[in-house]
């Protein structure tokens, strides 16, 4: 993955600086970030909703059931658009992409309005709590914590994206890639 094709991608700043210097395969074996790999993949595996992208649908969700943990109890959407988009990328008769969208943006909103909840959770803690000191000591320990499971995640999912394309994908850029807005990840 020369760096200039990275840039040419679209590839984050981050991401082009690690690669720096190293060999397309160098850089493949040793990246502990699903999200870039998974990104990468986007950009070469043709159109969004064509058959080259079934593998890479189904990568990401290997990847996407790491964080069903997280998922309130009870609240099926993500898993239900996992399993929509797992059925579509398998092939499954009567699944269209349309099927997979409508359920990729319920689960959406599941998360959306959970963070929207935490956050309140967090607002009335915050406002009940004097100790700001205290407060900012338990901020910063579970931010660290956070960043250590989020680094934890993405090295799984690099794993996981390495399971389905054991080498650097090859190919043309679409158009549209990645997280299927041509925006860059990372």
């Amino acid at each position: 993955m020369p760096n200039k094709m990275l840039v040419k991608l679209g590839a984050c700043s981050e991401a082009v600086e690690w690669v720096g210097d190293k060999s397309p395969a160098v850089a493949w074996k040793t990246c502990k970030r699903g999200d870039w790999m998974l990104w990468l993949c986007g950009k070469l595996s043709g159109e969004p909703g064509g058959k080259g992208r079934k593998k890479l649908v189904l990568a990401a969700c290997a990847c996407a059931r790491l964080s069903l943990k997280y998922v309130r109890k009870g609240e099926k959407r993500p898993l239900v658009a996992i399993q929509t988009a797992e059925a579509w990328a398998k092939g499954k008769r009567g699944v269209t992409i349309e099927q997979v969208l409508t359920a990729a943006y319920a689960a959406n909103a599941a998360a959306t309005a959970a963070a929207y909840a935490a956050y309140a959770d967090d607002a009335a803690y915050a406002d009940a709590t004097a100790a700001y000191a205290a407060n900012a000591a338990y901020a910063a320990a579970a931010n660290a914590a956070d960043y250590a499971a989020r680094r934890e995640t993405l090295a799984k999912c690099a794993d996981i994206v390495r399971g389905f394309y054991p080498k650097p994908p090859q190919g043309q850029p679409t158009t549209k890639g990645g997280n299927g807005n041509g925006n860059r990840v990372g």
